[in-house]
């Protein structure tokens, strides 16, 4: 039997994965900076380990996660989320049996910097969304030329964005070093997952956002009119000789043509869309098999949907719309041979909830301030 770690427990992605991977007879464990989490009262999950939050202390988050993999004699390591590049500092230094699903730390990072991003695209002879970092020639005349995006280079769930123009210039400290500018692109936003093997895509689905928390979606819809946006990742797997989970936000423009603004090297909601015997395959062998996708075509995270469709409470057509996505949706918890997830996903959620009532965050923010990656955060272990 093979011993899966999976190093978070608290999104619904992590949910999807330990329930494919025990559907193909994986033993799965979970280490999560939380004690309560959504994935914690699956079936699916043979043990659930509390560890510490990488952003609290990196060397004892390396601790933790070293002990459980040695503990438990764990053959394959997963990261989840934001963590994926704390997992792979670890991994850098691990000489155990072990294997980290997931990239060098270096070509992480290189994919995670939405500026390096940008200039490795291009590199490979991609187009991406014009992109500077902040402070240079360049940047400067993305500003003068039009609308533009600012960003933190290392950023996630859109924390830190503003929209800016000649007409609404943004404030000097908007541009500070670490943030990145972006010309603004109009056109159809989508977003991509697939999952790679040497410079071949194994699998791969493009999806796009029906109801957002902030720019995060929560209800989704899978796309199968995107031929370009599928085309650019094939190559860019293709021409970099990626292996992993590598997901891309992608606007299509009026012309028809992929602009990528930003990777996200590490799993995301697409992942809901996969069959469960094809992702099992394609993750543990490298050898998928038919069918691709679950018959569904749309899902939500049914929870925050419904937190969202109450914040239009006071405008009655909004909320009306909003509200009744929630009821003709399938949430991508509900399972009925494991409903304890589903059953209980309000207290399970509530750690990231009390940062969101309490703490002035936004859900996403939520759910990563204790795992994303900082500019401060420490370089990759050493053997």
């Amino acid at each position: 039997m093979t011993t899966v770690l999976l190093t978070l427990g608290r999104l619904p992605k992590a949910l999807e994965l330990a329930r494919s991977l025990h559907a193909a007879g994986c033993k799965v464990l979970v280490a999560e900076p939380f004690s309560l989490h959504l994935t914690r009262p699956s079936r699916a999950v043979a043990k659930s380990y509390r560890i510490t939050a990488p952003n609290d202390d990196p060397s004892a988050y390396a601790a933790d996660l070293t002990a459980i993999i040695d503990a438990e004699n764990v053959d394959l390591v997963v990261p989840i989320s934001e963590e994926v590049l704390h997992v792979a500092r670890v991994a850098a230094g691990y000489r155990g049996k072990a294997t980290f699903f997931c990239p060098p730390f270096e070509v992480l990072y290189g994919l995670h910097n939405k500026a390096a991003f940008a200039e490795l695209a291009q590199s490979v002879g991609l187009a991406v969304a014009e992109t500077a970092r902040a402070g240079t020639l360049a940047a400067d005349a993305l500003l003068s030329g039009g609308e533009a995006v600012i960003k933190p280079a290392l950023g996630c769930s859109g924390a830190g964005l503003s929209f800016v123009s000649p007409d609404n210039p943004p404030d000097e400290e908007q541009l500070t070093e670490g943030m990145v500018v972006q010309r603004r692109i109009r056109g159809r936003e989508v977003s991509t997952l697939s999952l790679a093997h040497e410079g071949n895509v194994l699998m791969s689905v493009v999806y796009e956002g029906l109801v957002h928390a902030g720019t995060v979606a929560v209800a989704f819809r899978r796309c199968e009119d995107c031929e370009v946006a599928e085309a650019w990742v094939a190559k860019f797997v293709e021409r970099t000789g990626y292996s992993g989970f590598i997901a891309f936000d992608i606007i299509i423009d009026e012309n028809g043509e992929p602009f990528p603004i930003e990777c996200n090297p590490r799993l995301t909601s697409g992942l809901h869309f996969f069959d469960h015997a094809y992702l099992s395959a394609a993750l543990l062998n490298r050898q998928p098999s038919a069918p691709m996708f679950k018959p569904v075509k749309i899902f939500q995270e049914g929870h925050t949907t419904l937190a969202i469709a109450y914040s239009y409470i006071l405008q009655p057509k909004a909320f009306v719309q909003r509200f009744g996505k929630v009821f003709s949706t399938r949430d991508v918890l509900w399972s009925w041979r494991d409903p304890l997830p589903f059953l209980m996903m309000t207290p399970a959620s509530w750690p990231v909830l009390q940062r969101t009532l309490f703490g002035g965050k936004t859900l996403a923010e939520a759910a990563t301030i204790d795992i994303e990656w900082r500019p401060d955060s420490p370089p990759p272990l050493q053997s």
